[in-house]
């Protein structure tokens, strides 16, 4: 594993994408950029999917990110939204794979339970405990770009050497045997 890295966190949406780049340098990660993309107002799916793939593109070129996670599908009900949301995140992925950068997915339980300790955690509790790890200064109004920088984060500390992942029934749980992990 690398001492010093950039890791590209996605979110990937249909109507919100969220990004969030992390710098790892040794056992330290700082933020280095946190955002989203507005799909909303495009009038059709595949404008939407060109866009994520060109500010996918952007994101890599701007901070040559060393690898990316991205958050996996989850199963839902309805089998058009599964599809649609999948070609997001293959544009994503694909954007990755033609810069020749490394990606691997993450459900989001696993995402949650890597950040808080927590799979069963809210995007609520998530955005907070970035707030508090890594100095996030304020929670954004979209969450999508929490989530995929809790990838990002997910990432770091899945290829952490020596790092175990344990199930926490609360968060007082989890904070006394991660005081590190809480900025003050």
């Amino acid at each position: 594993m690398s001492k010093d890295r950039i890791i590209l966190g996605i979110d990937p949406g249909t109507t919100v994408m969220g990004y969030g780049l992390i710098h790892q340098k040794g056992s330290k990660i700082e933020m280095l950029a946190l955002g989203v993309v507005k799909l909303h107002k495009l009038s059709n799916h595949a404008l939407k999917l060109q866009k994520i793939f060109k500010r996918t593109l952007s994101l890599i070129e701007e901070f040559h990110p060393d690898e990316m996670a991205i958050e996996a599908q989850f199963f839902g009900k309805n089998v058009q939204s599964m599809l649609k949301l999948g070609r997001a995140q293959g544009v994503a992925i694909a954007a990755a794979l033609s810069r020749d950068i490394p990606y691997t997915e993450y459900e989001p339980k696993k995402i949650k339970k890597a950040v808080t300790g927590n799979g069963n955690a809210s995007k609520e509790q998530v955005a907070a405990m970035l707030k508090s790890t890594i100095g996030l200064k304020e929670i954004p109004d979209f969450l999508d770009a929490t989530d995929a920088l809790a990838t990002a984060v997910c990432h770091y500390y899945q290829r952490k050497p020596g790092v175990e992942q344990k199930s926490y029934g609360s968060w007082g749980a989890f904070l006394s045997d991660n005081p590190n992990r809480l900025k003050k």
